[in-house]
């Protein structure tokens, strides 16, 4: 019986090097970015750390202990702030960017002078007026409360824009072939627009929320007990700044790809139509 013809392999293409032949397109990926790594390290160790005053105070900058006052502190406190405030800042970006679009020149007033004045002004002193304006109109709001309200009006203004590029960015035709199908305008934004809009919405959204988490940093100046507050906190008793600033530049990088891997995944879902032609 003779044996059935090997496949042949397919030839190597032109310009393909002999180490890419070798190693596929993950693993030079991988190897990038362990040696990208070590190079890191390598910097970070040349500063000369104590690490026996990194690992006494983890614990409080990660947030697994509590507060004195009994709430949360450092990492923890970052992502309930980072959290509340993705969530209301979805909301109102979502709420500007169909007011942009609207017929109604009360609604597009209001959207585009919201967006103007958020985007226009320092965070900085949106935290600090919020805070120390609001008690001047009776509405006295704690320090975290002020800073979820002034993150979230802040990145729902950049938001906005972002919603509204990616709903134009839907062609006109698809619109135009759902109605031709009788379906009802709203079940077409929701089940049609939306849906495509989505896979360029994603990627600057996250941008926006990775900015988010680093710039809620700055509700420190209340002394909200976060991150980096924490981070200068130790830092000035113990005369041993770089240990604590390096501790929470690592912390904020591993939030920050956590929320890189929730994008990947997000991106993957919306995209599948668009598998066969990546």
């Amino acid at each position: 019986m003779t044996p059935p013809p090997e496949t042949p392999r397919p030839p190597p293409q032109a310009g393909e090097s002999l180490l890419q032949r070798l190693f596929g397109f993950r693993t030079r990926l991988y190897v990038t970015w362990a040696i990208m790594f070590a190079l890191c390290v390598a910097f970070f160790l040349s500063f000369d750390l104590k690490f026996s005053i990194i690992l006494d105070k983890l614990p409080n900058l990660l947030g697994t202990s509590l507060a004195p006052n009994g709430f949360l502190q450092g990492a923890a406190l970052t992502l309930f702030l980072c959290f509340c405030s993705i969530w209301a800042s979805l909301a109102l970006g979502f709420v500007t960017a169909l007011a942009r679009l609207s017929k109604s020149a009360v609604a597009f007033g209001i959207a585009t002078f919201y967006a103007s004045f958020f985007r226009g002004t320092p965070l900085l002193i949106q935290i600090l007026l919020i805070y120390l304006g609001l008690p001047q109109l009776g509405l006295v709001p704690g320090a975290v409360t002020a800073g979820i309200i002034a993150l979230s009006l802040n990145y729902g203004a950049y938001l906005s824009e972002i919603f509204r590029a990616g709903l134009l960015g839907v062609p006109p035709g698809q619109r135009e072939a759902s109605l031709a199908l009788g379906l009802k305008p709203v079940v077409i934004f929701w089940r049609v627009t939306l849906p495509q809009a989505m896979r360029t919405i994603i990627p600057p959204t996250t941008s926006q929320f990775i900015s988010m988490l680093k710039d809620s940093s700055l509700i420190s100046v209340m002394g909200v007990w976060e991150v980096m507050f924490l981070a200068q906190s130790y830092g000035r008793s113990s005369y041993r700044y770089i240990e604590m600033l390096t501790t929470a530049a690592v912390i904020y990088w591993l939030l920050s790809i956590g929320l890189e891997l929730i994008q990947t995944r997000l991106e993957r879902h919306y995209g599948k139509a668009y598998l066969n032609g990546r």
